[in-house]
């Protein structure tokens, strides 16, 4: 935490899960499938077969599925390809959004609070959600070379302590007069340990109330 005087406390810090929370589906696979020919996914799945299986037991951390499955199906593809697919992509995604949620969002913008989507998902959608949202990204970011993807991540997966390491990272907690998180998954927990309110989807019933910051400035 960092010291900082009550006077400036002036607006609220809102983070937000992607995948699950903020999205309901699963934002990584559907790329996948709007990028990629059903023949190229069929062939590179069928080498990574045995992870995903021990994945889907519980056998193969959701981390390092992830990395695989980005390398696997994406590396040496074109950059700027992917990235105009992005683009394309993200407009899908911000039609699609969970609308109890994505009103919270607006009601944390409408009041001038900084709203932050802090996600394991890759950036090259997540950056355009991020611009139509008009919030600011902490994700996992993925590793060019010479215009063509590498297959590795040049940051590492924004996923459980990652996400509160990045947020530190970024942002100056004692700044804000209240700290929300929203998330639905243990690997939002780490995250939800900066906070002040939390929701996780499917366990809470309600929405944490918003604080008056007028009142706390």
């Amino acid at each position: 935490m960092y010291a900082t005087s009550e006077k400036n406390k002036t607006i609220n810090l809102a983070l937000f899960d992607f995948d699950g929370t903020l999205c309901t589906k699963d934002s990584f696979t559907g790329f996948i499938f709007y990028t990629l020919s059903k023949r190229h996914i069929m062939r590179k799945g069928l080498r990574i077969l045995p992870w995903i299986q021990a994945y889907y037991l519980k056998l193969y951390p959701a981390d390092a599925m992830r990395a695989k499955l980005f390398s696997t199906m994406f590396k040496g593809n074109s950059a700027k390809q992917l990235q105009q697919l992005g683009q394309e992509y993200a407009q899908t995604l911000v039609k699609n959004l969970d609308t109890q949620l994505f009103q919270r969002l607006l009601q944390h913008q409408a009041q001038g609070d900084k709203v932050v989507l802090v996600s394991a998902s890759i950036d090259l959608y997540l950056k355009p959600v991020c611009e139509l949202l008009n919030i600011d990204l902490i994700c996992t970011q993925v590793e060019i070379h010479n215009g063509f993807i590498t297959g590795q991540y040049s940051t590492p997966d924004c996923s459980s302590e990652q996400k509160k390491i990045r947020v530190h990272e970024a942002y100056h907690l004692n700044d804000y007069a209240h700290v929300y998180a929203y998330g639905n998954s243990y690997e939002d927990l780490q995250m939800f340990s900066l906070a002040d309110s939390c929701y996780m989807v499917g366990e809470d019933q309600q929405l944490p109330r918003l604080a008056d910051v007028k009142k706390l400035a």
